[in-house]
């Protein structure tokens, strides 16, 4: 095993990886928005598409893992609360990457664009947010389609899903710090199920998907220790930055 990890850090591949892992984590577990460096920084060094969006799916699923690991072992999440989300969350990740084969890259981007309009204008106008969540499960198991939804996104495309799925939760009520732990959740079953498809595909490379897997747990276990401490303010701040870079990055993509 020793001998795996040291060969696996050899590489100066693989380190630019953590690297790229842990940034991108860190940002997209406070924010999302983390597609926005990892997939252009994939391709940057090398990586094809293909393979760059499966490597994304496993370590997002894994860093998401992790942090579903830290809640549970510091109670700020219930175990029997959030599986049916998880449920939900795989079936609609499996769901989105089919729907890939079916739908072309420019429509995507279109819905995303239009998505991410409308991200915007709720995030700026919603001048205040909640501090406490009001921690009511029951209110939100009726609307378990849009979480659905979501995660069918988030598995067949993704640029902007931890962001759409934290302000879904703030809209319910939930404060800043809940709805990006809920967001884990639901990030961890997309991938899960989006990765299962993937993973048929052949475009897998474990050097690839460990290295990033590794810094990817590392910038969202960090994330999650600086939550707490990240006023409301500048929690709307980035969000709006966030969207709005995303935004960009689907318009050019459309043009």
């Amino acid at each position: 095993m020793l001998v795996f990890l040291i060969g696996l850090f050899y590489t100066k591949l693989s380190l630019k990886l953590v690297i790229i892992g842990t940034i991108a984590a860190f940002i997209g577990t406070l924010a999302g928005g983390g597609g926005l460096i990892t997939i252009p920084a994939m391709m940057l060094v090398g990586i094809p598409i293909q393979t760059s969006i499966a490597t994304n799916k496993f370590s997002s699923g894994i860093a998401a893992l992790s942090s579903i690991f830290y809640l549970l072992y510091h109670k700020e999440l219930r175990l029997a609360s959030i599986m049916k989300y998880v449920a939900v969350a795989i079936a609609g990740g499996i769901c989105g990457a089919l729907l890939t084969v079916s739908i072309s890259e420019k429509t995507m981007n279109v819905i995303a664009c239009i998505l991410l309009i409308f991200a915007l204008f709720v995030t700026l106008k919603n001048k205040e947010w909640t501090v406490t969540s009001e921690e009511n499960y029951t209110k939100h198991d009726n609307k378990l389609w849009q979480p659905f939804l979501i995660a069918v996104y988030d598995g067949g495309f993704g640029p902007g899903s931890s962001t759409f799925s934290i302000l879904h939760y703030l809209r319910y009520h939930y404060s800043y710090i809940k709805a990006v732990q809920l967001t884990r959740v639901l990030i961890f079953g997309s991938c899960t199920g989006a990765f299962s498809v993937f993973y048929q595909t052949g475009f897998i490379q474990w050097q690839y998907a460990i290295a990033m897997a590794v810094g990817s747990i590392i910038g969202s276990q960090i994330g999650l220790l600086v939550l707490p401490k990240i006023p409301i303010k500048v929690a709307k701040i980035l969000l709006t930055i966030i969207i709005s870079l995303l935004l960009i990055q689907v318009t050019i993509k459309i043009i």
